[in-house]
């Protein structure tokens, strides 16, 4: 019997899920790790219209979400997770939480002359030939972004920099692949799977193996076990968590 299915989305439809909660994040995810050259080089790759492997979901499954309910329906998110975050940081221009708990933002710059993406720093600020937040481009006017540019820029290739424009604008029309995992596979299995995919990434720890083989249990709660120490760790580095629980 077939234990999947392969499909292709759209990046906004992907995000669009995501917004609405329609892909929701499993107990047995880790929190983002990635640094932002990584998020920078994700945008990079779908400017330039290269692979960027795929997202595997779990149909229609009834599991705890890190939030602690249920998924009731929901498409789970069990590899791809790290990716899903950049996209929405960078395109969407939202927080991300890392790895020690800090709420933060991942700007990332477009150079349109040089069709080059960096991470933003405080050069890039300073420097009017940079976009400093593709977010803000993505989501905006093409004309009204590039009359600006031209403003602060009237020397450039003003054909150019538009087609760099209108690339840009166009990542979220780029596909990626989304593997839906059946709906009757158990948690057991798919936990399996989501140790084996991302033993071929970034290496999950001892720590990531046992907290994702914790929070599968479910006889013992093994989702409420793996929230306790979540927090107890959040609270350890930022005990002004606190009020937020």
């Amino acid at each position: 019997m077939q234990k999947y299915s392969v499909n292709q989305h759209l990046i906004e439809t992907l995000l669009t899920w995501v917004k609405s909660g329609e892909i929701a994040i499993p107990e047995i995810q880790r929190p983002f790790v990635w640094d932002s050259s990584k998020v920078r080089d994700l945008m990079d790759s779908l400017y330039q219209g290269y692979p960027v492997g795929y997202v595997i979901a779990w149909r229609n499954p009834n599991v705890r979400l890190k939030d602690g309910s249920l998924s009731e329906g929901k498409k789970v998110l069990i590899d791809g997770q790290q990716r899903v975050t950049a996209l929405t940081a960078a395109i969407l221009g939202e927080y991300v939480v890392n790895k020690t708990y800090e709420r933060v933002k991942i700007k990332i710059a477009f150079h349109p002359i040089d069709e080059r993406f960096e991470v933003q720093n405080p050069a890039i600020l300073k420097d009017k030939t940079w976009l400093p937040d593709i977010s803000q481009a993505i989501s905006g006017d093409l004309f009204e972004i590039a009359d600006e540019y031209f403003s602060l820029n009237p020397d450039v290739d003003k054909k150019q920099v538009r087609n760099a424009f209108s690339n840009l604008m166009n990542i979220p029309k780029k596909q990626i692949g989304l593997i839906e995992l059946a709906p009757d596979l158990d948690i057991e299995t798919v936990t399996e799977i989501f140790i084996r995919i991302n033993s071929k990434g970034v290496v999950l720890s001892q720590a990531d193996f046992a907290m994702s083989k914790i929070a599968s249990n479910t006889e013992y709660n093994g989702n409420e076990l793996r929230k306790a120490i979540d927090y107890f760790c959040h609270l350890a580095i930022a005990p002004e968590f606190y009020k937020h629980i």
